[in-house]
């Protein structure tokens, strides 16, 4: 499937995502571990305004609130990583409907191969209740101007 990904936007998916939600503890790629592999990418980076170490600590914010919501005080608990898995980390359904559509914008858009700039764009034309859109929120990012910003 990741043939038509430049090499940006395949590491983005297969490496740098990945690699995300084992760090963050995660048995499943979502869709804030997209993002945070697309922030891997300069030009996806430059574009939203927005760092991989900022948009993991909006993440730790939410996580942080989620848990106060149930009562649970994680502060200065540290988070469980997963060690590499002998398969491919599985996407969710999320993930693979923000992949589809960045597919879906390339061909808008004429483009031979999805970039890391069209991943963004997928996420960013996401439904509102999605992590993603809750982390981009958390850090104060614009969704109709980012989208303005990556049009060609």
């Amino acid at each position: 499937m990741f043939e038509r990904f430049t090499a940006g936007a395949r590491a983005a998916v297969v490496a740098h995502a990945p690699a995300e939600a084992r760090r963050r503890g995660d048995r499943r790629v979502g869709t804030e571990h997209l993002l945070l592999g697309v922030l891997h990418e300069a030009e996806a980076a430059q574009a939203l305004g927005v760092d991989v170490a900022s948009a993991r600590s909006a993440l730790a914010v939410l996580d942080d609130a989620a848990l106060a919501a149930i009562g649970v005080d994680a502060r200065g608990v540290e988070r469980a990583t997963i060690s590499a898995p002998s398969k491919r980390t599985p996407f969710t359904s999320g993930a693979k409907a923000a992949l589809s559509r960045a597919v879906a914008v390339a061909r808008r858009d004429t483009a031979r191969r999805v970039t890391a700039v069209h991943l963004l764009a997928g996420l960013l034309d996401g439904d509102r209740t999605d992590p993603a859109s809750d982390v981009l929120t958390e850090l104060g990012v614009d969704r109709v101007t980012a989208r303005a910003r990556l049009a060609p």
